[in-house]
């Protein structure tokens, strides 16, 4: 690729004797161009060609992840795409394809927020993805770190022959973006504004009736005079504080070294009282068949966690005696979130603290080392798009069939795509804080920026009940409610939660194109018989208080009637946190699940990522889950 050398007359050709990878739905046609005896070219091929919703879980598995240098992460480039139970990309066939472009469909970089993905690509000598439309977190990702990012039109243009001017890679991007790609990435970016070179000036417009999302970027944009109102709309660019955020084991590594890299081995934190680690998604990692291989590797992150948390003295959440405290997103709800606070976190289920009346999504690596390390950082205004909820959902129907009907009606069309979900109406007074948790938890699932719902009494009573001393009065000054007239680039959606029915996230068929994201529902009673292998219930979306209700209902009954899980089939059931642990003993629960032959867990998460109980261990078990993806 080449360009001028100034940014803003700059522009970008493909580099002669490089060449262009088209993700296909025809894995024959992959395996032709990896192995370069096949070059295609966009004018040849339809949108229907190309592989849509490519997870990040598959670009970079969780075992390529424990080699945290990128330059070592790009050997397993895409180890995660299997195709008749095989790599379709062996070891550095990414890396030594001499690419320079890589071409999918739609919402391209779905699933989980590891940076990893696009530091693969980079690492592999990609300088432009290319896709009809990508997951916010993942085009975030790309941005921060200097690639960048194309629809099919434009690549077209590029093979055939022509220089496009950097705009043209800018247009659909946000300010903020824009001036990320023009410099060469987000450290760039951040330098420049540290030397005065870029400012982002508070917006100064009349007033105008805002969403909640807007309301709380508003109220926390950089440079705000006192008893000024602040008033934004969607693609402002702001310089926003940040109240809180976290990272894990599986991604502080990335924070340690970057900073270190970035600012001096004796970097400090602006105020590290704001940000905290957690042990939580490895710590069942060792007793995974599969994972004995990278013990030592995963051993080696935790070494550097904890000399990230040594080195910055920010919060410790780690594991005591073999036992975490709990899932990050759970304990953070329960810990330090409170409604209108704005939090980032290495995690793209961050998302969870919008229960709480709050703003909150995931971020990468890069994103997160540099507001770690000056307490701000750099926003579009998001657009939302709202669901207005009434009724009452029937007896046996939960939240996650709520998002699962969402998934199917209106993020598959990508109404939610890289939009602010807001949950609104008399419909949200009749689920519990837990129940409007999994909500928001699910909001990635949706490819949204985040999701948030209205606060009220209940929510109140909520941290009342988990925060000694707890302020209501303030709590309940912090909540944030959408003004009437507040304009929803998404729509408004009335649904009625009497409609909902149960619902399952159906595996899909990802060597023929068909994702195995949970945008692939249908209705339990359309199902059919399914023999299953393993069932587990847990994770940041389901190892709550509230879902331990449901799993011990079921049990409980089962245990009324002297029946008990069947013989073949192993059954775990996970709390997210210490104090769902207790809440569930309290309630007597492990009797129940002990004489039906559950298989209880301490909190932790893991099962999502094949790094603890409950995963399957060979291609031809079945599983189901309450965990937010297959």
């Amino acid at each position: 690729m080449k360009t001028g050398s100034d940014a803003a007359r700059c522009t970008v050709s493909l580099t002669p004797g490089k060449r262009v990878l088209f993700l296909t739905k025809d894995p024959d046609l992959i395996r032709r161009q990896l192995a370069g005896t096949l070059d295609l070219r966009m004018k040849d091929l339809r949108l229907a060609d190309l592989l849509d919703d490519i997870n990040t879980d598959a670009m970079t598995p969780a075992w390529v992840c424990f080699d945290h240098e990128p330059a070592e992460i790009a050997k397993n480039a895409y180890a995660g795409l299997i195709v008749d139970g095989k790599r379709l990309f062996g070891p550095r066939a990414l890396l030594d394809g001499n690419f320079e472009a890589i071409v999918s469909g739609q919402r391209k970089g779905v699933g989980s927020s590891r940076e990893t993905a696009a530091q693969a690509e980079r690492e592999c000598g990609i300088r432009i993805a290319v896709a009809a439309s990508f997951a916010p977190i993942h085009a975030g990702n790309h941005v921060n770190l200097g690639t960048l990012l194309a629809d099919h039109a434009a690549l077209e243009r590029l093979q055939a022959g022509e220089a496009l001017d950097l705009s043209e890679f800018t247009k659909g991007l946000s300010d903020i973006q824009r001036r990320t790609v023009e410099r060469g990435g987000l450290f760039p970016l951040a330098a420049a504004v540290r030397r005065g070179e870029v400012s982002f000036p508070v917006p100064d417009r009349p007033a105008r009736p805002m969403t909640m999302g807007e309301k709380i970027l508003a109220a926390h944009a950089v440079g705000t005079r006192p008893g000024r109102s602040v008033y934004v709309k969607p693609r402002d660019a702001l310089a926003v504080r940040v109240d809180g955020g976290y990272s894990h084991e599986f991604t502080t590594a990335q924070v340690h070294v970057f900073l270190a890299q970035a600012h001096g081995s004796d970097y400090r934190l602006a105020d590290p009282s704001k940000f905290a680690v957690f042990e939580d998604h490895l710590l069942y990692a060792d007793g995974v068949a599969s994972m004995a291989p990278y013990v030592a590797k995963i051993e080696t992150l935790r070494r550097l966690q904890r000399e990230f948390q040594k080195h910055t003295g920010v919060r410790d959440y780690s594991a005591r005696g073999g036992r975490s405290p709990g899932i990050c997103h759970q304990v953070a709800r329960e810990a330090f979130v409170d409604p209108g606070d704005f939090v980032q976190a290495t995690d793209s289920h961050t998302t969870m603290g919008g229960g709480n009346n709050a703003l909150a999504w995931g971020v990468g690596t890069t994103e997160y080392a540099a507001l770690v390390h000056a307490g701000i950082t750099f926003v579009a205004v998001p657009e939302s798009i709202r669901f207005d909820l009434t009724g009452r959902l029937a007896p046996g129907v939960t939240a996650k069939d709520l998002m699962l009907y969402i998934l199917m009606t209106h993020a598959r069309c990508e109404e939610t795509l890289n939009r602010c979900m807001e949950f609104c109406g008399e419909g949200v007074r009749t689920l519990s804080p837990d129940e409007r948790a999994t909500l928001a938890n699910m909001a990635t699932e949706c490819s949204a920026r985040a999701g948030i719902v209205v606060g009220d009494d209940a929510l109140i009573d909520w941290f009342a009940a988990r925060r000694p001393g707890a302020d209501r009065s303030a709590l309940r000054a912090r909540l944030v409610r959408p003004d009437p007239g507040a304009v929803y680039g998404g729509g408004v959606h009335a649904i009625d939660l009497g409609s909902v029915r149960p619902m399952v996230a159906h595996p899909g068929d990802p060597d023929r194109g068909v994702p195995s994201d949970p945008t692939n529902g249908e209705y339990v009673d359309r199902l059919g018989e399914v023999r299953i292998d393993i069932a587990y219930g847990g994770s940041c979306t389901a190892g709550k208080n509230d879902d331990l209700d449901f799993y011990a209902r079921v049990m409980r009954e089962a245990r009324g009637a002297g029946r008990r899980v069947a013989p073949h089939v192993a059954f775990y059931i996970q709390f997210g946190s210490e104090s769902v642990g207790a809440y569930a003993r309290s309630k007597g629960y492990l009797a129940d699940f002990e004489a039906t032959g559950v298989k209880v867990i301490d909190p932790g998460c893991g099962a999502c990522i094949g790094c603890g109980p409950g995963v399957s261990e060979r291609a031809d078990q079945v599983k189901v889950s309450e965990i937010n993806r297959n």
